[in-house]
C-alpha cells in the first residue's frame, strides 16, 4: 500500500511538473509573439505628421529665362493648414541664395516668385518652427536649363595623360583573387569576392562579382559606388537577369568585412579622402580610383564569360562621376547610366555659379588655390562626359532639389554630351532616389545591354 502511494505521489509530481513546464512555456509563446508583434510596429514609423511643401506653378518645374515662376508654401499638420506657424525661407540662385527671411504664416501658407535672366535654377528653401522642432521644404525650379553650359575648361593634354595612365597601369600584371561566397549564392548565380592590381604591384581593387550559373556568355554592367566607406553585397538581382556584374570599391580594402571597420577607415585615415594631394595629376586619390575602374573592366574582359559586345556602367554621386570617366576613357562601354553625378564643373564657383560636390572651390573663391584649379580640370565629370562618343549610349537622372550635387552641374553635364542620351529628372527629389527612379533605371541598363 504504501509502495503504490508513493507510486502515485511521484506520479502527481511529475503530472504538475510537466503541467508546470507547459504553463512556463505557453508564457514563452505568448512573450514572444507579443515581442514579434511589437517589432514590425516599430519598423513602421516613418515620415511626419508636419509636411512643408514648396510648390511651383509649372508641373515639371520648368521655365524659360525672363519668366516668372510662382510658388505656394505651405505648412501642413496631419493634412491641414497650420494657423501662426514661424517660417525662415531663402530664395534665389541656388548656392547663392540672396533673399532671406523669417515671417509668420497666419493661415499657414505664403506666396512667392522669383525669375532669372540666365540660365540656371532658382531655389526656394523653407524652414518651418513647430513645437520647438523644425521641419523642411524646397523648391528648385529651371529657368532654360538645356541652355546651361559648364564652365570647366577641358587641358590640351587631358586624353593623352589619361590614356598614358592606362598604359603604365596595365604594365601591372591584375594577378586576381575570386574567393567564392556561398552564403550569397542563389539557384541562379554564383557570387564571388574578387581583387586585382589597378595602376601598380600591391595597389588592389576589390568588388563583388555575380555571374549567372547557366553556360553561356553575357553582357557586363560595372557598378562604381558613391562617397564613403562600406561593405558592398554585389547586385545579384541584375545576374538573376543574364548580366555578369562587378560592383567594386576604390579604397583598396576588401569589401566583406564587419561595418565597424569601415567605420573606423571613415573616421581616421579615410576622413576626406577627396581632398588627399589635390594638388599633384598623377597623386590626386581619385586617379588610383579610376585607374581601378578601367582595370575592372580588364577583369571583366579577361576573367568572366563577358559577351564582349555590351557593357555598361553605372553609379550614383560620386558613382555618377566614376560613370562618366569610365564612359569616357574606356570604348568597352556601350551603355552607361550616372545618377546624380558629383564631381563636375568645379571651377563654376569662380564664376558665383553652383559647382558640383565636393564643392572644392565654393568656400574661399578658389584663392590661394590656383594649383589645385589646374588639377581640377583633371578630375572633372564634364571633361570625361566630353569624351563618350557617338556608339556609347547614356540615361541620366537627378533631383532638382538636391542640395549636395546642385541640378545646375546635373543639366550642364548633359548638356555636353554629344553622343545618344537621354534624361529623366525627378524634380522632387533631394539626394535619394525615388523607386519609381530606381525602376526606371533598372529597366533602362537591363534594356540596353540585353538587346
Amino acid at each position: 500500500m504504501l509502495r503504490k502511494f508513493k507510486a502515485n505521489h511521484a506520479n502527481l509530481s511529475n503530472f504538475a511538473a510537466v503541467k508546470l513546464t507547459i504553463v512556463k512555456m505557453k508564457r514563452l509563446v505568448f512573450l514572444l509573439l507579443a515581442i514579434l508583434v511589437m517589432l514590425p510596429i516599430r519598423a513602421q514609423i516613418r515620415g511626419n505628421s508636419i509636411v512643408v511643401t514648396v510648390e511651383p506653378d509649372h508641373q515639371d518645374w520648368n521655365y524659360r529665362v525672363g519668366e516668372t515662376a510662382r510658388f505656394t508654401v505651405e505648412v501642413r499638420r496631419s493634412g491641414t493648414l497650420v494657423s501662426d506657424v514661424i517660417i525662415d525661407y531663402a530664395a534665389g540662385p541656388e548656392m547663392y541664395q540672396d533673399t532671406k527671411k523669417t515671417v509668420t504664416l497666419k493661415d499657414g501658407t505664403l506666396k512667392l516668385t522669383g525669375k532669372m535672366t540666365s540660365p540656371g535654377f532658382y531655389r526656394v528653401d523653407v524652414m518651418a518652427h513647430v513645437d520647438g522642432k523644425d521641419y523642411r521644404g524646397a523648391c528648385a525650379a529651371a529657368f532654360s536649363p538645356e541652355k546651361l553650359q559648364p564652365s570647366t575648361i577641358m587641358p590640351s593634354d587631358f586624353a593623352d595623360f589619361w590614356q598614358q595612365s592606362i598604359v603604365e597601369a596595365r604594365k601591372t600584371d591584375l594577378d586576381p583573387t575570386k574567393r567564392l561566397l556561398p552564403e550569397r549564392c542563389t539557384k541562379d548565380v554564383n557570387v564571388y569576392e574578387i581583387s586585382f592590381h589597378n595602376e601598380q604591384w600591391g595597389s588592389r581593387t576589390y568588388g563583388i562579382l555575380c555571374v549567372p550559373v547557366k553556360e553561356g556568355r553575357y553582357p557586363a554592367l560595372l557598378r562604381v559606388p558613391g562617397a564613403g566607406v562600406r561593405p558592398y553585397e554585389g547586385d545579384v538581382y541584375t545576374a538573376s537577369q543574364g548580366v555578369i556584374t562587378l560592383e567594386i570599391g576604390i579604397h583598396g580594402v576588401p569589401v566583406t568585412m564587419k561595418q565597424g571597420v569601415y567605420d573606423n577607415l571613415n573616421n581616421g585615415a579615410l576622413r576626406g579622402y577627396w581632398e588627399y594631394n589635390m594638388d599633384s595629376r598623377e597623386k590626386h586619390y581619385y586617379h588610383h580610383v579610376i585607374m581601378g575602374c578601367i582595370r575592372a573592366m580588364d577583369y571583366i574582359e579577361q576573367y568572366t564569360p563577358w559577351d564582349g559586345k555590351n557593357a555598361g556602367v553605372t553609379g550614383s554621386s560620386q558613382g555618377g562621376f566614376l560613370t562618366l570617366a569610365t564612359a569616357g576613357l574606356d570604348k568597352r562601354i556601350t551603355c552607361y547610366a550616372p545618377v546624380h553625378a558629383a564631381l563636375c564643373d568645379h571651377t563654376n564657383s569662380l564664376r558665383g555659379i553652383a559647382c558640383g560636390w565636393p564643392h572644392y572651390f565654393y568656400w574661399n573663391k578658389g584663392k590661394g588655390q590656383e594649383k589645385q584649379i589646374e588639377v581640377s580640370r583633371y578630375y572633372d565629370g564634364v571633361n570625361f562626359a566630353r569624351l563618350i562618343t557617338n556608339s556609347q549610349k547614356g540615361w541620366f537622372s537627378f533631383g532638382y532639389c538636391d542640395d549636395v550635387v546642385p541640378p545646375t552641374t546635373a543639366w550642364a553635364t548633359y548638356n555636353t554630351v554629344t553622343g545618344p542620351k537621354e534624361i529623366s529628372p525627378y524634380q522632387a527629389t533631394w539626394h535619394f532616389w525615388f523607386q519609381e527612379q530606381w525602376d526606371e533605371w533598372e529597366n533602362w541598363l537591363l534594356k540596353e545591354l540585353k538587346d
